[in-house]
């Protein structure tokens, strides 16, 4: 996933306004006004639906043994009473594709042209949201698994096998219920520059805090340029790891 270039990987996953409207998302649409507003890298698309009833999100896209839409809606549901995330209105599949449709959470994206604009104010909210979710959300209550063996697990199902220096984490830190894909567009901010919610929890669950500050540390790089990853850290509230930090970027990479 790892991109140099911020505006390259900011315009890689914005499909183009023409972009088919699948038959499925037209009928769940009903007589909404439809706008494609992010791709992922498996094809699946994500478009805003505005309507007498207001704005909801419909995920389209294929099936696959990476992420679930179905995994995520149980995710939603489980950490709503929690943190601010999207609520699940329906959600579905068939033989090829699922579908995912929730209700718009207050704010933007981190990576929308007003944030991208004014990094300094996003990347502290993108790191203090991080940490507040990882305060908000009980480990105990948990019922999702994010750790290493976990991803290790979901790699091979795919066809990756680590390599032999990423098959053994570092010691915890903290364990935490992470969100499990904290790149910068999956966090929401409101007008006030503070974050408001977090969206696409397909993975989340609990592992140590430092697997996801590393990437969404990374991820400053790829939206917003090089030297932004220490005011991540920091607006998460403590130091950087270097060896945390290394071990989690190198696994994101290779899963």
């Amino acid at each position: 996933m790892s991109r140099s270039e911020s505006e390259t990987w900011q315009q890689a996953f914005v499909p183009p306004a023409a972009t088919p409207v699948p038959a499925r998302v037209r009928a769940l649409a009903g007589d909404a006004e439809l706008e494609p507003v992010w791709e992922n890298e498996l094809g699946g698309v994500t478009f805003r639906a505005r309507g007498d009833g207001g704005i909801r999100y419909i995920k389209y896209g294929p099936r696959n043994a990476e992420t679930s839409m179905v995994a995520e809606a149980a995710r939603m549901r489980w950490a709503a009473p929690y943190t601010p995330v999207p609520r699940v209105l329906t959600h579905g599949a068939d033989a090829t594709t699922e579908w995912l449709v929730t209700a718009a959470v207050p704010g933007r994206s981190a990576v929308d042209p007003r944030w991208l604009a004014e990094p300094d104010t996003t990347v502290r909210a993108i790191g203090r949201g991080l940490r507040g979710l990882h305060d908000a959300l009980p480990v105990e209550e948990c019922p999702f698994d994010w750790n290493v063996p976990a991803r290790a697990a979901n790699a091979a199902e795919r066809g990756i096998i680590l390599p032999a220096a990423l098959r053994e984490a570092p010691p915890v830190d903290r364990l935490v219920v992470c969100h499990g894909d904290a790149c910068a567009p999956n966090t929401l901010v409101g007008e006030d520059g503070t974050w408001s919610g977090h969206v696409d929890l397909g993975a989340l669950g609990v592992a140590d805090r430092w697997a996801d500050i590393a990437v969404a540390a990374m991820s400053t790089e790829w939206n917003y340029g090089p030297g932004w990853q220490d005011a991540l850290v920091d607006a998460y509230g403590i130091s950087p790891d270097r060896e945390r930090l290394t071990y989690y970027q190198a696994l994101w990479n290779a899963t």
